[in-house]
């Protein structure tokens, strides 16, 4: 009988495919073709570096096998496999005997909590368009967010073309930006939230809304903040299927975001707006900018009714006043998280800057403590129950 041995892999429902792990690798274990981000078993060390960078927890995957899962084999799953039974010497039938259990656990050894799905969340369509076949969309719209010089921020709305696209709230599409990069090679697409609701930006349209902040040495940021009107850009994904929004309109939703990171806030926004009639709240967000001229969708975010969504907007850069960011505002408004915390029909979203998850997980700690709980059983808890998500990058 072969010895069993641990393997690392990822998932390929929930990979965004941002190639973050494979620019990161510092071993060159992991790579991609025009489907799939693969992890290579005879090069992998399991040095966890891909770990911690990856924005959805796609990475950490691991199974034991008698015989290591092939690159040609990983290229072709729409999901991933599960974990067989596997046996070192003659367990009970149907059983992983303690040696392969203590692979396990060894693989996880300091990995990262794993994001699931709102149990009441649509399915999600993964991966419909990809690097080989991308969606040739076509620009509605380009409209600037922001009044400030130094954040040029734009609305940009795609038309499906006639194609069948479908998203959710909280997923992403791949924007291919034209060219080649240094090296020759086609540029990689670069991941956008999506910031409309799953019928589009007007009922019914079924178009595609993002939401791009200008970077000054951004090859995608650069092209799609500048792209007119009728243009042609292709387009990869969906992807993403656990950063998504319950379709229940009595959950309760705890969004924490800053700059673009407020796109898939703002489809939640929406789309629970539109199934509700306006008349459901249950929805809090803590939005952090620099001033109100940098901050995306401010005009419309003020016309939203308090009873729907209660609004925290915190700026860092005011005149004569102290910077002020969102972990404060949430350490402020202690009793009103708290309580939102305490209530079992809660669901969070974090997502933006990745600098900003050490503040806010420090202001939720101090929050749950105020209530008596351990964060960090109160997130894992509610994480294994599909209400705690983040992403940041």
């Amino acid at each position: 009988m072969n010895q069993p041995l641990k393997q690392h892999l990822i998932d390929p429902e929930i990979c965004i495919r941002c190639y973050t792990c494979e620019n990161t690798c510092p071993i060159g274990a992991i790579e991609h073709d025009d489907n799939n981000v693969v992890v290579n078993a005879d090069i992998c060390n399991f040095c966890m570096d891909c770990i911690p960078v990856c924005p959805t927890g796609s990475i950490d995957e691991w199974r034991v096998v008698e015989t290591a899962y092939t690159l040609e084999e990983q290229y072709e799953w729409d999901e991933l496999p599960e974990q067989a039974d596997i046996a070192v010497s003659a367990p009970e039938e149907g059983e992983i005997d303690d040696a392969v259990a203590a692979l396990l656990a060894e693989a996880h050894a300091g990995a990262g909590g794993k994001s699931k799905p709102p149990a009441s969340a649509a399915k999600p369509a993964i991966n419909m368009y990809n690097l080989g076949k991308p969606a040739t969309l076509l620009v509605q719209g380009n409209y600037r967010l922001t009044d400030d010089p130094d954040h040029d921020v734009r609305h940009i709305i795609l038309d499906t073309n006639g194609l069948p696209f479908p998203v959710l709230e909280g997923q992403s599409v791949g924007i291919i930006p034209p060219g080649t990069d240094a090296s020759g090679a086609p540029h990689l697409p670069r991941l956008y939230s999506v910031s409309s609701p799953r019928d589009g930006e007007r009922p019914g349209y079924h178009n595609i809304s993002l939401t791009v902040k200008r970077e000054a040495e951004g090859i995608a940021s650069n092209y799609l903040c500048d792209l007119i009107q009728g243009a042609d850009v292709q387009v990869t994904g969906p992807f993403g299927a656990t950063f998504l929004m319950p379709n229940d309109n009595d959950a309760r939703i705890l969004m924490i975001c800053t700059g673009t990171g407020s796109a898939p806030m703002r489809a939640f926004t929406m789309q629970r707006q539109r199934t509700s009639g306006g008349e459901t709240g249950g929805m809090t967000m803590f939005f952090g900018a620099r001033t109100p001229q940098s901050l995306p969708y401010f005009g419309p975010l003020k016309k939203v009714p308090e009873g729907l969504l209660q609004k925290h907007l915190v700026f860092s850069r005011l005149p004569d006043q102290p910077k002020e960011y969102v972990q404060d505002r949430m350490l402020a408004e202690v009793d009103t998280v708290a309580e939102i915390l305490g209530d079992p029909a809660t669901h969070i979203y974090i997502c933006g800057l990745k600098g900003m998850e050490d503040g806010v997980e420090k202001a939720l700690t101090s929050i749950a403590e105020s209530m008596g709980q351990p964060w960090t059983t109160m997130r894992d808890a509610m994480r294994d129950e599909g209400r705690y998500h983040v992403e940041t990058y």
